[in-house]
């Protein structure tokens, strides 16, 4: 019988050794920015989108020395996306998995500048890989983009810009979750099969696009069902502050389907690729079962 909780444990504990090496190189120019900087780096969490990578590129034959800058560089990327998410000007959040949030152990401003150094960290990381050839440009390239302006930014400009609204529309729905949440689920798998020179690019795209739409999903839905304990922050918050859910657009009841639904198409795109896809059908399954 397949052990998905084992075979994840050790895409965790290598993502986990290589991240701990990477901050040890971090700056010490100025100590309390690095200690902001790891502080949040180090609260953990899932690391689905560099587990994503490292099972990606096992199931493309790609070396797993090869991706790991980039996996570095994602949970970099999405750890500074939280730093700031938690932020007073946005979801104003005191807990982040459990412990408190970055801006209240140092500071807004340190919280700030905390966030946008990491960014940068992980774009030097990129940077780095380019010198091996055209495709991790291209690699990088994607990452960029699936984080920037035309990806999560713009997601979560919009899950600002549309909260407290009394017309909302599934469209827009759709638009916060392809973009705040999908570009970067997405990207861990578009760089696998690109470093992998994969012709099954589109399929393990649109996979992650659709992982990602899972993902808020029952993000959403746990936000309504959830207990601080297991999730670590704030219950309640998306109402609090008038976000476009699905549960504000469908329901809970209708929202629980939409996430089965969602698991039929990830599991569909999987069908399409010539390679095995036990680990990624078994993460479906645990995104839509996890409790945090």
């Amino acid at each position: 019988m397949y052990d998905f909780q084992k075979k994840y444990a050790e895409y965790l504990a290598d993502f986990e050794g290589a991240l701990q090496a990477h901050c040890k190189t971090l700056s010490e120019k100025n100590p309390t920015l690095k200690k902001a900087m790891v502080y949040s780096v180090e609260l953990g969490g899932k690391r689905i989108r560099p587990v994503l990578l490292l099972a990606a590129a096992d199931m493309l034959g790609v070396e797993r020395d090869d991706v790991m800058p980039f996996a570095v560089a994602l949970e970099m990327i999405h750890t500074y996306s939280l730093i700031h998410d938690d932020l007073p000007a946005m979801d104003n959040d005191d807990f982040r998995r459990g412990k408190p949030s970055n801006h209240k152990v140092f500071g807004e401003a340190m919280a700030i500048l905390a966030g946008d150094a990491l960014l940068n960290a992980a774009y030097g990381l990129c940077f780095s890989q380019c010198f091996k050839g055209e495709k991790y440009v291209r690699a990088a390239k994607y990452l960029s983009e699936a984080a920037g302006e035309n990806g999560m930014i713009a997601g979560q400009a919009a899950d600002i810009l549309w909260a407290d609204q009394e017309d909302f529309s599934e469209g827009q729905l759709r638009y916060i979750y392809e973009n705040k949440t999908g570009k970067l689920i997405a990207a861990p798998l578009a760089i696998a099969s690109i470093i992998a020179d994969s012709r099954s690019f589109f399929e393990l795209e649109e996979f992650g696009k659709s992982l990602g739409r899972l993902f808020q999903l029952t993000d959403d839905i746990l936000d309504v069902t959830g207990k601080f304990g297991e999730l670590g922050k704030t219950i309640g918050k998306d109402k609090e502050e008038g976000k476009l859910t699905c549960v504000r657009l469908y329901g809970l009841e209708q929202s629980q389907i939409e996430a089965d639904l969602t698991v039929d198409s990830c599991l569909l795109f999987l069908e399409r690729l010539d390679a095995d896809t036990t680990f990624l059908r078994e993460l479906v399954r645990f995104v839509r079962q996890r409790k945090k």
